[in-house]
């Protein structure tokens, strides 16, 4: 939609899509380990972002049929190969790292490290470049959310639902968190000149084709006639919510409201990551973990808000 959005419409529809984003990302990890239960991760990957890719191919041929973004430039080669390099690190490097992470730890592990540590790196990648202020909150906050995450992957080691495999895991899903926090960064510039669906179109599906490229043979390994059912179901929801629907309103949010705000949503996916997991994959933390993710994530908002919310636009294009 063309045009500006002012006054409260700005403070709200931003944070509402972001809340919906959230609300799917979270329940998409706890789906996803059940596919990655029967079948290996770099396939699962593939299904999911493939399935993904081809959903938003479909709502982006459907909205230039529908004359949607009439008013906008036409994108450029620089536009596509920004939004594909994006793609290249927050969904084939990522979804790499984190299935590969998912098959050897619990999702709710997954589903507070990512969506936790991915803000607090976004963070003091701005501090580091002096992109934003370092103020005492926030260096107190990073160091607390250090702490957290030191006594979380403790925690992980000692478990004894997985010991050193768990641990491997979780050290995966860290480095995954910080291809995300990378591609969080990236979406300003990718949507310079481009509209938000076909920015996550492009990205989604570089990404896809690499990971199909990569998973070829394990793919020719499966016994695809002795998937069940139930996970086919899993499939089809992780590709269109968790993958389609929410990264696009993803990129909207951060266009919308910058990537600093956005990081902060990310503070709710652990909430229904956790509640998922422990409700339909019969999950838990041990003590020390659980200890460990909640300083991590006391010094994960400290970080990232500075005890205040940020301020709200007054006005975007959108």
């Amino acid at each position: 939609m063309a045009g500006t959005i002012t006054g409260s419409r700005v403070g709200t529809r931003p944070y509402l899509l972001l809340v919906t984003t959230m609300l799917l990302w979270g329940s998409g990890f706890s789906s996803s380990k059940v596919i990655v239960d029967h079948l290996p991760h770099s396939v699962v990957a593939v299904l999911r972002f493939g399935g993904g890719a081809l959903t938003l191919l479909v709502a982006l041929r459907l909205s230039r049929r529908d004359g949607e973004g009439g008013g906008r430039r036409r994108s450029s080669p620089q536009d596509w190969a920004r939004a594909a390099g994006a793609g290249v690190l927050g969904v084939f490097v990522y979804n790499l790292l984190f299935f590969w992470g998912l098959s050897l730890a619990p999702a709710i592990d997954g589903s507070t490290i990512v969506p936790v540590m991915s803000p607090v790196l976004t963070t003091a990648f701005l501090l580091v470049t002096r992109q934003d202020k370092a103020s005492a909150a926030r260096v107190a906050g990073l160091a607390c959310g250090a702490a957290g995450a030191a006594i979380f992957f403790v925690g992980s080691g000692g478990a004894a639902g997985g010991g050193q495999v768990r641990l491997a895991g979780d050290l995966l899903f860290l480095l995954s968190a910080g291809c995300w926090a990378g591609f969080t960064l990236l979406g300003r510039r990718v949507l310079a000149g481009i509209e938000p669906l076909r920015a996550t179109t492009y990205a989604t599906v570089s990404g896809a084709v690499l990971l199909a490229i990569y998973s070829a043979p394990a793919a020719v390994e499966v016994a695809w006639h002795d998937v069940p059912a139930y996970v086919w179901l899993n499939v089809v929801f992780v590709a269109l919510g968790p993958t389609a629907v929410a990264n696009l309103l993803y990129y909207r949010g951060v266009q919308a409201v910058g990537p600093a705000s956005a990081s902060i949503m990310m503070f709710l996916v652990p909430v229904v990551g956790t509640a998922c997991s422990a409700l339909l994959l019969d999950e838990s933390f041990g003590a020390v973990q659980a200890v460990g993710a909640a300083v991590l994530s006391v010094g994960a908002v400290l970080a990232v808000t500075q005890g205040r919310i940020p301020k709200r636009r007054r006005a975007v294009t959108s």
